[in-house]
């Protein structure tokens, strides 16, 4: 047990590191010391710099903390529900929906800009992925067999996939660039005024999963054992796909597809505790994930000012060793 609190207190002191590492480093090199005469409110030598640590840096890692805490719960949730390591949030075809929702307004969206056009896209990924998860819904309450629903996600995910690609074939080139770019995902796109519902929303499905802590853990035994310890497991089910679908639609639609973290961390998670135990695992996995996108976030800068990486050009080199790990090792 003292080894597993010294990972816990190893992950958060991670990411306390990684955050503040966040806010020091970027494209435009700015002293230390001034980073915290600004959180200070001393003078500083350039006015733009406290404009870039509190407008950008410090929304962007708080964002790519939730994110990857959100993706990362997500993953374990369902994993440990289809009982399949590789199971994960873009499975089960609600990132496809959202990405379905993003190509209607990208590709098609005419003369609209600024905020009203970022708003659209927002509202769309969500619409997208939230109506891929009613039909999960629909299916799950009427399927027992959670292999079936695991399948059933799947190909509504081919689907989603299926129809960005027509749309795709009639937009112009500009259009589809802007999409293809927005793909890429990336954690500096949440504006001002959508921050306080980005934070408030991952915040309260972090809560709600992890008051499904008893419930997984029976899960681990079987449905059979689960539904004699008096698991509900039905109601079971459509809590924990409601949790992470509505996670994955918030991330997804503020950050875009964001790859392998869902997929990845909760594997890392077992791999560092070396049990199951939900008591032990969700925390930890909450935390990794967020450790891990942070870490992220930081790589898809280029150093010596050149520029930024696409999120997703980064997350593979974490997440696909260690998904091929886990192949392997069963």
């Amino acid at each position: 047990m003292k080894r597993k609190s010294i990972i816990c207190a190893g992950f958060a002191f991670a990411i306390v590191i990684l955050f503040f590492c966040n806010l020091f480093y970027g494209t435009v090199s700015i002293p230390a010391s001034a980073v915290m005469d600004i959180f200070f409110g001393k003078e500083i030598e350039k006015s733009v710099w406290a404009n870039i640590v509190l407008q950008s840096r410090l929304p962007q890692a708080v964002t790519a903390l939730l994110a990857g805490s959100a993706l990362a719960v997500s993953g374990l949730m369902l994993q440990t529900l289809f009982r399949n390591p590789l199971a994960g949030p873009s499975v089960l075809g609600i990132t496809n929906g959202a990405n379905l929702g993003v190509a209607v307004v990208m590709l098609y969206a005419g003369e609209m800009s600024g905020l009203s056009y970022h708003l659209s896209v927002v509202f769309s990924a969500f619409i997208g992925a939230f109506v891929v998860l009613l039909l999960i819904l629909y299916f799950s309450a009427k399927i027992k067999s959670n292999v079936l629903v695991l399948i059933i996600g799947i190909m509504i995910g081919y689907l989603a996939s299926s129809g960005i690609s027509i749309l795709n074939s009639y937009a112009s080139s500009d259009n589809v660039r802007a999409y293809v770019l927005w793909g890429m995902g990336n954690f500096s796109s949440v504006h001002s005024t959508q921050f306080p519902f980005y934070t408030i929303s991952i915040l309260l499905g972090l809560f709600f999963s992890i008051l499904l802590i008893k419930p997984l853990n029976a899960l681990l035994l079987g449905e059979n054992y689960a539904a004699n310890l008096g698991v509900g497991i039905m109601s079971t089910r459509i809590y924990i796909l409601l949790i992470t679908g509505l996670l994955t639609a918030i991330v997804t639609a503020f950050c875009g597809p964001v790859t392998f973290l869902g997929l990845a961390v909760p594997h890392l998670a077992r791999m560092a505790l070396g049990t199951s135990n939900q008591k032990l695992l969700l925390p930890v996995t909450i935390l990794s994930g967020a450790a891990i996108a942070l870490l992220c976030n930081m790589l898809t800068i280029i150093p010596f000012g050149k520029g930024l990486l696409p999120l997703n050009a980064v997350t593979p080199l974490l997440g696909a060793p260690v998904i091929i790990y886990v192949i392997l090792k069963k």
